[in-house]
């Protein structure tokens, strides 16, 4: 420990998460684009992620209002960026995205795309962009088309490849998804409404809007900065992680932040200079997180706000949460529909709870289950104790 360094406890962290991330009925906002620009990226890999996460932290959680931000108004995009992850982010911020994160992955998916076209079918780069001219003007004449319709009206989408060849799991998927992810992932399509409710995964498809280019250090800074101001106090490895930089493109960003170093519980941190002193106290309450939420997701190391013991419970083995139970600033449970529409809730064992808390999550329930209404989802990701309470256990 470095006596040097200002010390920020665990409580001084979970106070701020709990202000900043919109955790109480005190702090939820009036729009999403106000939550998002907390959060600084919502995972949209769930399409009902999106609005799941919005609706815990507005003040009158509203599906058309999601809709109005996301197709209308266009002040939400969805975009392949951090460790090559579908997110939601503000408009504002698109263009510190795409040159901070989003062109590398692009270029590593345009790759993988060229080596599989050449090893497989024999086509090559001028293949692929004539194909890729071809979407977009399907797309500039129709305005708007699922992968499907695309498919359909442009054979060479058509074709096949194999995947996992001679396994029990081998597929032959069309290249449709391939050619869309990467005309996706370089900002020249983005998805548009989805072709069911809001929870359905299945898009149509339309023409992105351009946005300016800009330095990739000058975007891995004001990323940075954002993170920070969302998140922080963090680790190094905290950014490193949620954003998939190398440990050198991190250490370069947080130096052209206005950072300072301070002392964490886990040990050297960086924060804000407004975040050193500990806000006051909030009035604590309820929240009922979605799967791959991005407050649970934030970190790389929890330890501070989740007991290490109920990992196993509440993440797949690949690290991806469930539906999540907040209280005062910790994941205190977990929570899922049950197909009735129930929202059933379980509160972990030690976790610091009391009448108070299992009122305000009973609450927070039913608040739930009214935004869902005759709707059933079911994460994408399955947790243990999510599926032990859908299946009723």
């Amino acid at each position: 420990m470095n006596p040097t360094r200002p010390k920020i406890t665990d409580e001084h962290r979970r106070r701020l998460l709990t202000a900043r991330h919109r955790l109480t009925p005190a702090t939820r906002a009036e729009t999403p684009e106000q939550v998002v620009d907390a959060l600084v990226a919502l995972h949209a890999t769930d399409a009902a992620s999106v609005h799941l996460s919005l609706a815990a932290r507005l003040v009158a959680p509203s599906v058309a209002e999601v809709e109005r931000a996301l197709y209308t108004d266009h002040t939400l995009v969805r975009m392949l960026c951090m460790r090559r992850t579908m997110f939601v982010v503000p408009r504002a911020l698109a263009a510190v995205v795409d040159a901070s994160t989003a062109r590398t992955v692009a270029a590593r998916e345009r790759r993988n795309l060229l080596k599989v076209l050449g090893e497989q079918l024999g086509h090559d780069a001028r293949w692929l962009a004539e194909t890729e001219e071809a979407v977009l003007a399907l797309l500039a004449g129709r305005g708007e088309a699922s992968a499907a319709q695309l498919s359909a009206a442009e054979p060479r989408l058509r074709e096949q490849l194999v995947m996992a060849p001679g396994k029990p799991y081998e597929s032959r998927p069309r290249l449709t998804s391939r050619v869309l992810s990467v005309l996706a992932a370089e900002g020249r399509i983005r998805r548009g409404r989805p072709l069911g409710s809001w929870a359905s995964s299945q898009f149509r498809w339309t023409l992105a809007e351009p946005h300016a280019e800009l330095p990739a250090g000058q975007a891995r800074a004001e990323l940075a900065t954002a993170y920070l101001g969302a998140f922080g106090p963090v680790t190094t490895e905290d950014l490193r992680w949620w954003t998939g930089w190398t440990l050198t493109d991190t250490r370069k960003a947080l130096a052209l932040t206005h950072a300072v170093e301070v002392e964490l519980a886990c040990g050297p941190g960086h924060a804000l200079p407004e975040h050193l002193e500990a806000p006051a106290a909030p009035r604590p309450g309820a929240a009922l997180l979605p799967a791959l939420d991005p407050t649970p997701m934030g970190w790389r190391h929890r330890d501070w706000y989740l007991d290490p013991a109920h990992v196993p419970e509440l993440f797949d083995r690949y690290g991806n949460v469930g539906p999540t139970v907040w209280w005062d600033g910790r994941i205190v449970g977990g929570w899922a529909q049950r197909p009735d529409g129930e929202i059933v809730t379980r509160l972990l064992p030690g976790a610091r709870t009391g009448r108070d808390t299992e009122r305000a999550v009973a609450a927070e329930a039913e608040r739930l289950a009214a935004f869902f209404g005759d709707l059933r989802v079911r994460p994408g990701f399955r947790t243990p104790l999510e599926r032990r309470l859908a299946d009723g256990d």
